[in-house]
């Protein structure tokens, strides 16, 4: 499904083209960092994120832009300095004890609408730098991973909290839909590219980025069911703590969906007939120097 998605985003942006003086192709380069029960401190853990941008401008101030954008997010408990409290404010234990710890590659491709603050042009002695914020809507892909015994695991076929047994949940998607949203600076350089710098956090439907959304389950009924050897690895990232859990224990630090996003440098460049520029509605006029009368 996500791949069949990019074709279709890379047919629009190239049939788009025909309208090319008022269209933008360029590229994101910076990093991209997760929020949920292994880390609530922004640009933790952050990784290496890339991707291509593509923009329509209808206006000096409106602009729908679409994005492919990839990237990894990546946390463990032994990096995590939160602490559970009860309602009195009282320590309950300290989340680096569980011991989990997740890599995911990410991939996106969105559809937004951006807003300058001001109008921005790219012709001379006119607004050339403005504020901007943007919103819309993404449709991700995301496949959490850990290792054991030097050995990298894909966690959701393993079903860490019994998913797909009988009697459990389905195991979770790993496509989803998020909601981005961010604010970014942008400048014009000359009349043909765009430099700025943009933050955006994903709001995502799905507790489970990072393989941790629930309950501690009870594997022990499948103990000589499961060969050993496949027994100790899903025991171990169902519990990684040396203190084990009781089954039914609370796994997870919040049931709150996870959040990613992706900071980073924004460079485009401006496509087609830059000529006609004035076709958007700008209501500016430019002025044209005029030689003397004599």
């Amino acid at each position: 499904m996500v791949k069949k998605s990019y074709l279709i985003f890379l047919l629009l942006v190239i049939l788009s083209f025909s309208h090319g003086q008022r269209s933008e192709v360029g590229v994101l380069l910076g990093t991209s960092f997760y929020l949920g029960d292994l880390n609530n401190i922004p640009f933790r853990d952050a990784q290496f994120a890339g991707g291509f941008v593509y923009k329509y401008n209808f206006s000096p101030r409106w602009a729908l832009k679409a994005n492919i954008l990839f990237g990894k997010i990546a946390a463990s408990d032994e990096k995590n300095h939160s602490f559970a409290k009860d309602n009195d404010g009282n320590y309950l234990w300290d989340y680096r004890e569980r011991g989990f710890s997740f890599s995911s590659p990410i991939t996106e491709i969105s559809a937004q609408v951006e807003l300058n603050f001001f109008n921005i042009y790219n012709v001379s002695h006119k607004n050339q730098i403005s504020p901007y914020l943007f919103g819309g809507a993404a449709l991700f892909s995301f496949n959490p991973q850990a290792v054991y015994k030097e050995t990298t695991y894909d966690l959701q076929p393993i079903g860490t909290e019994g998913q797909g047994r009988e009697g459990m949940q389905k195991k979770y998607p790993l496509t989803g839909f998020a909601i981005p949203f961010g604010l970014g600076f942008k400048a014009n350089i000359g009349r043909y590219v765009s430099i700025g710098a943009e933050w955006g956090l994903r709001y995502t439907f799905t507790n489970y980025l990072d393989d941790v959304g629930g309950l501690y389950y009870d594997f022990t009924p499948y103990k000589g069911v499961i060969p050993s050897n496949s027994y100790d690895i899903i025991t171990h990232f169902a519990d990684p703590s040396t203190v084990k859990h009781s089954p039914n224990a609370q796994r997870n630090s919040t049931y709150k969906n996870d959040w990613y996003s992706f900071v980073g440098v924004v460079l485009t460049v401006r496509v087609g007939n830059e000529d006609r520029i004035c076709d958007l509605k700008t209501n500016v006029k430019i002025k044209r120097k005029q030689g003397k009368k004599r």
